[in-house]
């Protein structure tokens, strides 16, 4: 009989893809290692298990003990396995952009999770850095995982990941491309890699937000590069131990968007789900396209899987908020069709202005059409309104009439959205659709901003 003696000794081993259409455009033999089909559907078993073996071998980790850990959620996952297996707590301490699925599944597999705000500084006591250090501390017979600096996170890529990729590869692999997070999987894989054969390049794909490519290239930790992202799983705001940027023959970022955009692309085109950061990987290898020849055999490893981002980068909504939803907006309707059947708010110009502020309050929206029994005759704002209230505390009490400006322009359906730009000034924030019913919608400047590509 050919079986496992439990789910650990299912990890590695993962298979090697051609892919094809989303790739025409690089002129080589592109090859996707999908750690997906490791049992806890990521390249993080493999790390997952080194660590905990090394920290049980030398003392670190005791029967009985807690695992502590900051995790973006995969990690957190093959940690919970292996605390299954060998009879341990986990506590997972994650940041709360992180998917709401994967938060479900670590606690599905038995993990407490802790969630902390993601815009805030490592050294915050907020943060997940310090959150978990913290609790490490506080906790009896515990051991915190860390995996930034934990070193046996890259020697079980060096002793797992890059021995599979030579041997499926028969040794002919010319470049590897990896999202860089923890920086475990590229130092691991690139360090196997280049000792068999140093012309091999290593390419890192990082994230705008993240100070990896600027550290790589000037060696400066430019604080400036560091604000909130949403890719999740690459990029980082501090210098983990484990990349050793030595191993790294550049990176590229690759935009939120873009991140993605090529997220669902992957699925659609390779019948390949996988997720975020595969999909910000492939959109990193076509910027670097001009690197490689026909003859050149080129892995990108594929991280996780995208069950984890189903209501996220899988999800219409989601994408569509974010201005991530490749949609053609040509014309007026096509700015507002996600809330067309909305009823416009207006107020009539006998109103008192407390009315105004109470319905731009109550639809949290910042302007509003003033009408009378002839139709729209001026507008409101909430900058006219404070300048008002500043000039005079009683103007609440004041009928709109006193205090309106210019009615909002009014176009067609079918109007071409470069039009209807240009009808957005200092003086006018909103423009009106007549939607040929006797009804009436309101464009703004943030719906504008938010038809962008």
């Amino acid at each position: 009989m050919d079986f496992s003696n439990n789910i650990l000794e299912t990890i590695g081993n993962t298979p090697l893809v051609k892919l094809n259409k989303i790739v025409a455009e690089i002129d080589a033999l592109v090859l996707a290692k999908v750690e997906t089909f490791n049992p806890g559907n990521s390249v993080k078993d493999r790390m997952a298990v080194k660590m905990i073996e090394d920290a049980e071998a030398d003392g670190r980790l005791k029967p009985g003990g807690t695992i502590i850990e900051g995790t973006s959620g995969n990690t957190g996952m093959g940690l919970a396995l292996v605390a299954i297996v060998k009879g341990y707590k986990l506590i997972c301490v994650i940041s709360d952009k992180q998917s709401k699925e994967k938060m479900d599944i670590l606690r599905a597999v038995g993990a407490k999770v802790v969630v902390c705000p993601t815009d805030v500084e490592p050294t915050d006591p907020r943060s997940y850095y310090s959150v978990s250090k913290r609790l490490a501390e506080e906790t009896p017979n515990s051991w915190y995982v860390n995996q930034y600096d934990n070193m046996s996170n890259s020697l079980a890529h060096y002793e797992q990941t890059g021995p599979e990729i030579w041997k499926q590869t028969d040794g002919k692999i010319t470049h590897f491309v990896v999202g860089v997070g923890t920086g475990g999987t590229i130092s691991g894989v690139g360090k196997y890699l280049k000792e068999k054969n140093p012309n091999i390049k290593i390419w890192g794909i990082d994230t705008y937000g993240s100070v990896f490519k600027k550290y790589h290239e000037t060696g400066i930790f430019d604080e400036n590069e560091i604000y909130s992202y949403i890719t999740e799983g690459i990029g980082e705001d501090i210098l983990p131990k484990n990349v050793d940027f030595s191993l790294i023959d550049g990176f590229t970022k690759v935009t939120d968007k873009d991140a993605a955009v090529y997220t669902r692309k992957i699925a659609l085109e390779e019948a390949i789900f996988v997720g975020n950061s595969a999909g910000a990987c492939i959109k990193g290898l076509l910027q670097l396209k001009e690197h490689f020849k026909p003859d050149d055999v080129v892995v990108v490893l594929f991280h996780d899987s995208g069950s984890r981002y189903v209501g996220k980068m899988f999800n219409d909504d989601w994408m569509r908020e974010r201005g991530f939803l490749e949609e053609n907006v040509t014309k007026a309707e096509d700015v507002i069709k996600d809330h067309i059947d909305k009823e416009l708010i207006v107020v009539r110009t006998e109103e008192l202005v407390s009315h105004a502020i109470e319905r731009m309050r109550k639809y949290k929206i910042s302007q509003i059409p003033v009408v009378d029994i002839n139709g729209f005759v001026g507008s409101v704002d909430e900058t006219d309104l404070f300048r008002s209230y500043v000039a005079d505390k009683n103007v609440a009490e004041k009928p709109i009439k006193e205090v309106m400006g210019k009615p909002f322009p009014i176009v067609k359906l079918g109007t071409p959205i470069e039009e209807v730009s240009k009808l957005f000034t200092k003086e006018n924030d909103a423009v009106l659709v007549d939607l040929a019913n006797g009804n009436h919608h309101i464009i703004t400047k943030y719906d504008i901003i938010g038809s962008i590509k």
